[in-house]
């Protein structure tokens, strides 16, 4: 179902594109396929688990088999409101399924079962942020429920294709945007954001490598602020990375025809991730083309409000009153917050880290270090070899002052590479930081007497009152107190 063609934004200079003839404004629509988590089909009992043998999450009903009638899946809908809630948007208590009627090599009753003038879920709002500054609304027009289709597999044999029907039947939700995108990073945070959302009410897992979320693009460019152009539809599209080269280079196609007098054919085109480049598959169908009609194997969907009001009862923190929860509890930037709440596992582990503690001290280490380094290592928070309750303890031992900041990140490593209670360590290895005011001064006295001459010069040079500190700190392994030393060099020093 693509959306109707309405302009609610005001041309912006700085997402131009820059054409031989002047400038050029892409204008962007996804359809958003999410898979509902959820053990059993939409119409069927058999497992929606991903995987599995060929064939083995198979019913009488997902085969099509005659006599076999679906039977609507209650936790589905329960998913596709909480999902329409999270998306601000409007839930509609009566319903209808329909039939689309096209032809499904792999879904044997040969039509889909979809929703199409009446659907679950209306009107919404997604917010997503470019940058830490910029806030941009992105409109809802609508979310449906739908089965999926199974797989064709064509590289098993040299003349014959082989399909796997356990996807048969899964369970959808298409989330339709207003043509509201005007950029490739635009349409990447608003699938992350999609995402977020999905994964904290936790229904989609959004792992699109798996094929539990995928996106069809509508592209179209247009003279800034002009009337729309013709739009071409990319299909299923599994990647963020992917979805934004294939914009980029859609865009960028039909400018330079245009520019060369061409006209925009509509139509279905595939992206190759291999060559970069979008190409034809076929004329873009219209919704006649499908021949919509009530499905008369199943009754419209109602429900009252208060179905609606026990799923609202039960949402969890969203991830826009998270960040700005973070933000204001924490005093923490806008783009830590982001980072922070990108994933709920994350979120959760920080403020793990971070409770009793100083929020911004505890940003800066789980983003930067942690992150960074499961990041750098391929590994997911949830198989972390540091916990939240390892470093907070280092949090603690850096905050008493028992260790310097060089010293946490060695114990950061240590407890990375071998586990263990960091103060434990700490206290084994005699980790801990020298505050004794008579050993500091004695490594200070014999940094000067080694260097008479750069201690005469730094008189005249304050700044090298670093290199000084750099010094000390190496003459006591790392574990004098910085600050200590710093104030014993400027009293010893002369420097103000």
């Amino acid at each position: 179902m693509t959306p109707e063609i309405v302009d609610t934004r005001t041309p912006d200079p700085k997402k131009f594109i820059s054409g031989a003839t002047g400038d050029w404004e892409v204008i962007i629509g996804l359809e958003v396929h999410a898979q509902v988590s959820s053990k059993a089909k939409l119409f069927s009992a058999a497992s929606a688990e991903y995987g599995g043998e060929p064939n083995d999450h198979v019913s009488m009903i997902d085969a099509a088999m005659p006599g076999m009638l679906p039977v609507i899946n209650e936790f589905c809908v329960e998913q596709a409101v909480r999902t329409g809630l999270g998306l601000k948007a409007k839930i509609n208590n009566y319903s209808v399924f329909d039939r689309k009627n096209y032809f499904y090599p792999d879904l044997p009753q040969g039509y889909q079962i979809s929703q199409f003038k009446q659907p679950i879920v209306g009107e919404g709002i997604v917010t997503i942020n470019t940058t830490p500054e910029e806030s941009v609304e992105i409109g809802i027009e609508r979310l449906h429920l739908e089965q999926d289709a199974g797989k064709s597999i064509h590289d098993l044999h040299p003349s014959m294709s082989f399909v796997d029907l356990n996807r048969s039947g899964v369970a959808l939700m298409e989330i339709v945007s207003k043509p509201d995108l005007r950029s490739s990073d635009e349409a990447k945070a608003y699938v992350s954001k999609l995402r977020t959302i999905m994964r904290y009410l936790g229904t989609c897992d959004g792992n699109m490598e798996q094929g539990s979320m995928r996106a069809d693009v509508n592209v179209s460019v247009r003279r800034p602020g002009g009337e729309f152009g013709t739009r071409c539809e990319i299909k299923n599209v599994n990647s963020i990375r992917f979805m934004a080269q294939a914009i980029e280079y859609e865009a960028r196609r039909q400018i330079d025809i245009l520019e060369d007098g061409g006209t925009i054919d509509q139509e279905t085109r595939l992206f190759d991730a291999k060559k970069g480049e979008t190409r034809s598959m076929r004329s873009k169908e219209e919704a006649h083309d499908y021949r919509y009609f009530p499905d008369p194997d199943l009754l419209p969907l109602q429900f009252d409000q208060a179905f609606v009001d026990a799923i609202a009862s039960s949402l969890p923190e969203l991830p826009d009153e998270k960040k700005a929860r973070l933000m204001d509890e924490f005093s923490l930037s806008a783009y830590d917050a982001e980072v922070l709440i990108a994933e709920p596992k994350s979120a959760r582990f920080f403020e793990a880290v971070a409770k009793g503690r100083d929020g911004k001290l505890a940003a800066n280490w789980v983003i930067n270090e942690l992150f960074g380094r499961l990041n750098k290592q391929g590994t997911d928070i949830n198989d972390s070899p540091v916990s939240a309750d390892q470093l907070g303890g280092i949090l603690d031992l850096l905050t008493e002052k028992t260790i310097s900041g060089k010293i946490a990140k060695e114990l950061f490593e240590i407890v990375w590479q071998e586990g263990g209670d960091p103060k434990k360590i700490v206290e084994d290895r005699g980790m801990k930081q020298v505050t004794d005011t008579g050993a500091i001064e004695a490594a200070v006295d014999e940094v000067i007497a080694a260097n008479p001459e750069k201690a005469e010069q730094v008189k005249g040079k304050p700044g090298m009152i670093g290199w000084f500190v750099g010094q000390v700190m190496k003459a006591s392994g790392g574990k004098a107190n910085p600050q200590a030393v710093n104030e014993m060099l400027r009293k010893k020093l002369g420097v103000e």
